[in-house]
């Protein structure tokens, strides 16, 4: 689950709003368009996957900071290889 200070610390982060858009699509399950809210939202699966295998526990709250590094990462990745 995000919490609202974590939309706040990309809202902070102009240079990661092009990232952070491209990561919620990329997470988000395909046709998600289909089903209410009708919103991108990351697949549950996946998200309690990555929290799974980076905090040992699917229940952990995403932190500001964590989320910002992954975006940082991402977007590095994306100026090394291209697509990510």
């Amino acid at each position: 689950m995000m919490s609202w200070n974590v939309v706040a610390a990309v809202g902070r982060r102009p240079d990661l709003w092009t990232e952070a858009v491209r990561t919620l699509f990329a997470v988000s399950p395909r046709n998600w368009w289909r089903t209410v809210p009708f919103l991108p939202r990351p697949d549950q699966a996946y998200s309690d996957w990555r929290l799974a295998t980076a905090h040992g526990d699917s229940t952990t709250v995403l932190t500001s900071n964590e989320l910002i590094v992954y975006l940082e990462w991402r977007k590095q990745q994306h100026r090394i290889f291209g697509r990510v």
